[in-house]
């Protein structure tokens, strides 16, 4: 039945002069979508309106779950085209359209109309008026209610006409691309997937880097974190993901080190590593899943002892999330199945039993002059092995 799909954006609404950057890259962000798609579709946008048509068979579910994943898009509207062939065939289309979607007519109902072309012969509150009555007069068991109405049923006159009454919500936020680019500290936990989607959410691109340690962390472990890229790319575009083997940092970490700061020290050596890369990649922040207080690393004093590092912006979407209300994003970006699986990372396996949770700065520093210039050369070894995977849905 439906052909086509008016797109709804929320917040681009707001941007004035610079609007139609974002409502292109919102263009652009959809055309990609769709190419995941089966069938060939336009999308074009005009006054103030974004609209996908179909130009040949496609599958409606399929297409829809595609346009859930596109940033920027606050509502899905099927829609039905119509010819202006005059008010009573429009009446005519109306009355099939509800006699199509709705089975039970037991509802109330409210006609909705913008007349964005002046030169229709009636105005907006006529063709309400006007439709309700053809409505009612197809249908006795409906009823108008203006106020909290089962169907809202919309009519625009544009160049042609648009007929809809269902909007399935989409993700909201921003266009990948409009907000610039950062670089994710991906590991294979349930936060760190969920953080990137976060931050993409806002219109960030997102590149990647994921700490591995091998023959402590195995294969599957990698493969699981470049999993969690594919699915977080449904909704962040490709993913670059820069793969630094750490195993040699690690185990120096490990011998100079006392070890309840291990993971502190481990941590600094992290976010040193991860800046430089995003630095080289032109990202302007760095991105983490941590979340204050889930563990050792994660307390004030150690995510300050953390940062004092960087000089680049750090972004925490999590910060004040619980674990369930993580948990909850995870699973609705279908991450936590692959989260879960039992494939240890980096930051699992060095683990002290009883790691600092109030560190002193000053210690850090003092203990960390232990690792001494081969520090250095084990960074710039692991920065030259850098293993690049373009990872996407």
């Amino acid at each position: 039945m439906f052909t086509a799909f008016l797109i709804k954006y929320a917040e681009i609404g707001v941007k004035g002069k610079n609007r139609y950057l974002f409502e292109d890259a919102l263009v652009q962000q959809i055309k990609y979508a769709l190419k995941r798609c089966e069938g060939d579709f336009k999308v074009h946008k005009t006054q103030g309106r974004i609209y996908v048509d179909a130009l040949t068979a496609f599958d409606f579910e399929e297409t829809v779950e595609h346009l859930k994943t596109v940033f920027g898009i606050s509502g899905i509207c099927p829609v039905v085209y119509v010819e202006d062939e005059g008010f009573e065939k429009l009446c005519g289309t109306v009355v099939k359209y509800i006699d199509d979607v709705y089975s039970d007519k037991d509802k109330t109902f409210k006609i909705v109309a913008r007349r964005a072309r002046k030169n229709y012969p009636l105005d907006s509150m006529e063709i309400n008026r006007e439709m309700g009555g053809a409505v009612l007069d197809a249908y006795p068991q409906m009823r108008v209610d203006v106020h909290k109405p089962d169907i809202e049923l919309n009519i625009e006159i544009r160049e042609k006409i648009y007929i809809y009454s269902e909007i399935i919500p989409g993700p909201g936020g921003m266009p990948i691309g409009t907000a610039g680019k950062a670089m994710l500290l991906l590991s294979g936990g349930i936060d760190s997937p969920v953080a990137g989607y976060m931050i993409a959410k806002r219109g960030v691109k997102i590149d990647a880097v994921y700490f591995h340690a091998p023959p402590y962390t195995s294969e599957r472990a990698k493969q699981k974190v470049v999993d969690l890229a594919r699915l977080v790319s449904r909704y962040t575009g490709p993913i670059y993901l820069h793969v630094i083997n750490f195993t040699d940092i690690q185990l120096h970490i490990y011998e100079k080190c006392p070890h309840e700061e291990l993971t502190i020290i481990m941590r600094r050596i992290m976010m040193k590593i991860a800046e430089h890369i995003a630095r080289e990649t032109e990202c302007l922040g760095l991105i983490t899943g941590e979340s204050i207080g889930q563990v050792a690393s994660q307390t004030m004093h150690s995510l300050a002892a953390t940062n004092e590092v960087c000089t680049m912006p750090v972004y925490r979407p999590l910060i004040g999330f619980d674990k369930q209300e993580i948990v909850e994003v995870a699973e609705k970006i279908n991450t936590y199945e692959t989260s879960i699986l039992p494939y240890e990372d980096c930051c699992t396996i060095f683990v002290a039993k009883h790691p600092v949770t109030k560190p002193n700065l000053n210690m850090i520093k003092k203990h960390e002059q232990n690792l001494g210039e081969k520090l250095d050369e084990l960074m710039k070894t692991a920065l030259e092995t850098d293993e690049l995977i373009i990872v996407q849905a």
